[in-house]
């Protein structure tokens, strides 16, 4: 892994002469039959695949029937399904606009595989906080089944994944979230932080690589102990592979896949870079791990990694069972990920928001001021600041970072709301229904921090806030999440004033991928006296 002809021949006489020829020209034949299918468009390609996948699957033993009761939804195509009408840049608005006409529970097809659909707050709540255990589970979803394998936390299965949840959170807890220490950390890397912003001198930048590079050092100290310089070659490859699958995760070729792996799996496109990206990744944490694993000192644990080698060697059942090296290959990539993206992807979304809304950025500015003035902000002065909490809301409400939820799947035969769901079907709560929910947001289209906030200005929680998703498998980061968002927002906010270049147009439109991301922009962080 690194970081950093043509041939003549002669004629032949008689009868061999006609039979050669013959053979030749059939070659030839052949030849020009595969250049041209070479040559021939990618979706006539993928279109032919796809033919042949149905005629070599139309009289087999598919797992899903018509089950009596099942939630009614749009009549699928053969082959396709309802592929054709979902909007591959922003399938939930595709499923908002279906649950219209189907109601808040209804199903949809992709390929040959059925999955149902939940929308709106109420109905998302009811499934995952009512009926918790029983939408507790993931999808076997051909990409994450290549790349996790079950293991890790986010797409694991069953009691590994209960075991593997509680040793993240325990250990997250042992190495600060929640604690003062992890917002000490938090502060020095915001210094950081702003030294690189200041270092611009107040000209246009694009801050993408710089809040990656910020938000991974928090979740980066406590996995492996130490933090990056932000154009590190090491950090800046990391975060490429993870950016660039967060994009991959919502192309045309990654849904074929998942839809007809066995088929589309030999063909070039953006599942193969997905898998070629995760082997990168995890080649460098087995690296990692290994290097430590000698070093290892079981009563002086200094990170996440030590303290998951350390219950290796505990001996018990469970070291072998979930305490394997695959387990915290997955495990720790799927942190990482977490940790990074959705955290810097808000930040990005509130620094734009505060270039779009200048007299939001300076009422933020002005609460600032008055409750912390110029001391380093701290997380036990949110509820001084309830303008500013509300403003983080709001970011996180419009910015709506992963709008379709990461899939969720039943695990056992479930009667909701009067439909049968079967174990092991797919199920989607859509988080962008309950962020924009009109029966809990007065603008749910707007960027509005009123909707926090009470008649006499004072913070108010609404609880259709719920972009860390709910229950079982909401996110185990979230109160990290939390803190990191707060600390790094006030602190820019106290130090620095956000301006669009000279005539640069702000566009509040999400670029394309698994979650919502903003477009490239380029900023102005302007010193505050």
């Amino acid at each position: 892994m690194n970081w950093s002809g043509r041939s003549d021949s002669k004629e032949v006489q008689g009868s061999q002469t006609s039979s050669r020829a013959g053979r030749l020209n059939s070659h030839k034949q052949r030849a020009g039959f595969t250049g041209s299918m070479i040559a021939m468009d990618p979706v006539t390609v993928l279109l032919s695949v796809i033919v042949i996948l149905y005629l070599a699957n139309a009289f087999s033993n598919r797992k899903n029937k018509n089950y009596k009761n099942f939630p009614p939804g749009p009549t699928p195509l053969p082959i396709i399904g309802n592929m054709h009408m979902i909007d591959r840049a922003k399938p939930h608005n595709t499923f908002i606009e279906l649950s219209k006409k189907y109601g808040p529970v209804f199903s949809a097809q992709l390929g040959l595989d059925k999955f149902v659909v939940l929308c709106g707050y109420d109905t998302i709540k009811d499934a995952l906080i009512n009926h918790a255990e029983e939408f507790s589970e993931r999808p076997d979803s051909p990409v994450f089944a290549k790349t996790s394998n079950g293991n890790g936390v986010i797409f694991a299965h069953g009691e590994n994944w209960k075991v593997m949840r509680r040793f993240a959170l325990s250990t997250l807890r042992d190495y600060g979230m929640g604690k003062k220490s992890i917002e000490n950390r938090i502060n020095d890397e915001c210094e950081c932080l702003m030294q690189t912003f200041r270092s611009y001198e107040g000209k246009p930048f694009n801050n993408l690589t710089i809040m990656n590079a910020a938000v991974a050092n928090i979740i980066v100290s406590t996995l492996l102990g130490n933090r990056f310089e932000y154009n590190d070659p090491t950090i800046l490859r990391l975060m490429n592979l993870i950016n660039e699958n967060v994009r991959i995760l919502q192309s045309t070729m990654v849904r074929l896949y998942n839809s007809y792996p066995s088929l589309i799996g030999w063909l070039p496109g953006g599942h193969r870079k997905i898998f070629e990206n995760n082997n990168e990744m995890q080649e460098f944490i087995k690296a990692t791990f290994t290097k430590q694993k000698k070093e290892l000192d079981v009563n002086d644990q200094r990170n996440l990694i030590d303290s998951f080698l350390a219950k290796q060697q505990e001996g018990k059942p469970e070291s072998t069972l979930y305490y394997h090296n695959d387990n915290l290959v997955t495990l720790v990539s799927n942190l990482f990920a977490a940790g990074m993206e959705t955290t810097s992807t808000t930040l990005r979304w509130g620094l734009l928001l505060m270039m779009k809304y200048p007299e939001i950025q300076k009422k933020v500015q002005n609460e600032i001021d008055g409750v912390i003035g110029s001391t380093q902000p701290q997380q036990d002065q949110r509820k001084q600041l309830p303008y500013t909490d509300a403003v983080i809301h709001e970011i996180q409400r419009f910015g709506d970072i992963v709008p379709s939820n990461v899939p969720h799947a039943t695990t056992q035969d479930v009667t909701y709301r009067g439909y049968f769901i079967p174990k092991g079907t797919t199920v989607l709560p859509i988080l962008t229904s309950a962020l924009r929910d009109e029966a809990y947001f007065q603008k749910p289209d707007q960027f509005y921090p009123e909707h926090f906030l009470d008649s006499k200005g004072n913070f108010k929680k609404n609880e259709a806030f719920i972009p860390f998703s709910l229950g079982k498998r909401s996110c185990a980061g979230e109160n990290l999440a939390k803190t990191e968002l707060f600390v790094f927002f006030t602190t820019l906010l106290q130090n620095f004033t956000f301006k669009a270049p000279p005539g640069a147009k702000l566009d509040l439109s999400p670029a394309l991928g698994f979650t919502n991301a903003p477009k490239p922009y380029e900023m102005c962080a302007i010193p505050r006296s």
